[in-house]
Parts: C-alpha cells; sequence; structure tokens
C-alpha cells in the first residue's frame, strides 16, 4: 500500500435532463440516473445503487486481505448490500445498510475463525467507515464436507 493519504478524482457531467457521466482515470467510463424512486429511469446505476456497490466491494477487498494477513483459505463470498433510504431531521439518507454475506470455505476451515475474519472486514471497511449510515453484517459460513478417500 501506498503512503497516506491517497487521492481520487472522478468527473461527473450532466445536461438539464438525461444521463450523468461518470469518468475517472484509466478506468471505463459509466452512466448513470435517477432510481426510478425518484422519477428516473430505474435501470442504470444511481448515486444509490453506486454507494452500495462501494460498501459491498469494499467488503469483498477488505476481506480478501483480511484472509491472506489471517492465512484463511476461502474459496466463494458473496456480498449483498440492502440499504435503507430514509429522512432524518429534514434530510434524506442511508440510515442502515445490511451486508447478507455467503462465504464458502473448504474442509478442515475453523469456522469460528471464518466469522472472524469477516467481523474484522465489516469493521475495517474504509467506505462503510466514512458512513453515517449503521453497518449490520448477517453472515453465513459454509464449510465443505471433507471428501472420501477410497483405498
Amino acid at each position: 500500500m501506498q503512503d497516506l493519504p491517497h487521492y481520487y478524482f472522478v468527473n461527473a457531467e450532466g445536461t438539464p435532463a438525461g444521463d450523468v457521466l461518470l469518468d475517472a482515470p484509466r478506468v471505463p467510463g459509466l452512466r448513470s440516473a435517477s432510481p426510478a424512486e425518484f422519477g428516473g429511469p430505474g435501470d442504470r446505476w444511481s448515486p444509490e445503487t453506486l454507494l452500495l456497490g462501494a460498501v459491498a466491494d469494499c467488503f469483498v477487498l477488505t476481506f480478501r486481505a483480511v484472509a491472506r494477513a489471517s492465512r484463511l483459505p476461502f474459496s466463494f463470498l458473496r456480498c449483498e448490500a440492502v440499504g435503507t433510504l430514509d429522512r432524518v431531521d429534514h434530510a434524506v439518507q442511508f440510515t442502515q445498510v445490511t451486508l447478507q454475506v455467503s462465504l464458502s470455505v473448504p474442509a478442515g476451515v475453523d469456522p469460528y475463525q471464518a466469522r472472524r475474519a469477516l467481523d474484522k472486514a465489516e469493521q475495517t471497511c474504509l467506505v462503510s467507515n466514512s458512513l453515517k449510515a449503521t453497518i449490520h453484517l448477517e453472515a453465513d459460513v459454509a464449510v465443505a464436507a471433507a471428501e472420501a478417500v477410497s483405498a
């Protein structure tokens, strides 16, 4: 990792109607629009879905780093982020994000160690730590069955 602080740059351009164009150095651009709940088309990434995507993506990447540092092997991780948008003190904001996580680990891995790694990823995810919303982790750890050895 490079020394902190890090700086990130994103450009957003739009006209009175239509998509907003997002671009950043060295990555493909993308189009966004308001979600259906706010009168948009509902078929594009929106600021709301981008935010939840950032939380879920950060969780997976943070878990990878925690697992690597802990020497915890895993086969697959799925993280679904479900956000609650509500009005708080006359402002609309995300009040809660629930991360519904399914982790598959090989036979012989201690599920308690796997759960500790998931908890550490949730606690150290930089995107989650940057939000006002409460983050709630719901995790399921599936340990693969040991294969029978035939002689």
